[in-house]
């Protein structure tokens, strides 16, 4: 099975992860805290009507959790480097691999420019439309990519977009996570 480290706990990172852990993928996310969403309310954020930053940190890791994703709270990725096809990630003195990572660190770019991704002129991660970056099998997401365009139902599009290309990587085919009624019952 393919592992998937997610480093970042805001809307961008929890989507990325509850997409690839819901579809199958060994899924890790490493979540500091430090998201915007702490002092966020939104009401423009499709589906909800009105809901605090916090409240819906909240449900969202709850929803995450519940699709088996080993969530590292509190935990901070120190280093990241890529072997091969392989991806190093250090945290808290511990060190990870994985096949793919997704990053949602919002405007801290510093894990990819460590890991060597290009940046546009206006030094943002530069990225196609399916999130990945220069390096390959390596996803920038939310702020990272924008300039001054930051929104967090953006950044979970992002996330779950980075999610759809690993997961259609990994079947080698177009991959559609579209539900039915009879698939929540």
């Amino acid at each position: 099975m393919s592992h998937v480290i997610v480093v970042g706990g805001g809307p961008a990172g929890l989507s990325g992860a509850l997409f690839t852990a819901k579809n199958g993928l060994d899924t890790t996310l490493f979540d500091t805290d430090r998201t915007w969403m702490r002092s966020a309310h939104l009401f423009n954020y499709l589906g909800i009507e009105s809901i605090d930053g916090t409240a819906f940190l909240d449900v969202a890791r709850a929803q995450v959790d519940e699709f088996g994703v080993d969530r590292n709270q509190d935990q901070q990725v120190t280093g990241m480097t890529k072997n091969g096809s392989e991806f190093h990630v250090t945290a808290e003195e511990t060190t990870y691999a994985a096949d793919y990572v997704v990053l949602a660190t919002g405007t801290n770019r510093d894990l990819a420019a460590s890991l060597g991704c290009a940046f546009t002129d206006d030094d943002v991660v530069d990225v196609d439309v399916t999130m990945e970056t220069s390096v390959e099998n390596a996803y920038a997401t939310g702020a990272m990519v924008r300039l001054e365009e930051w929104q967090a139902v953006i950044s979970a599009g992002d996330g779950a977009a980075a999610a759809l290309n690993i997961l259609s990587k990994e079947t080698g085919e177009p991959f559609h996570d579209f539900d039915t009624p009879a698939d929540a019952e």
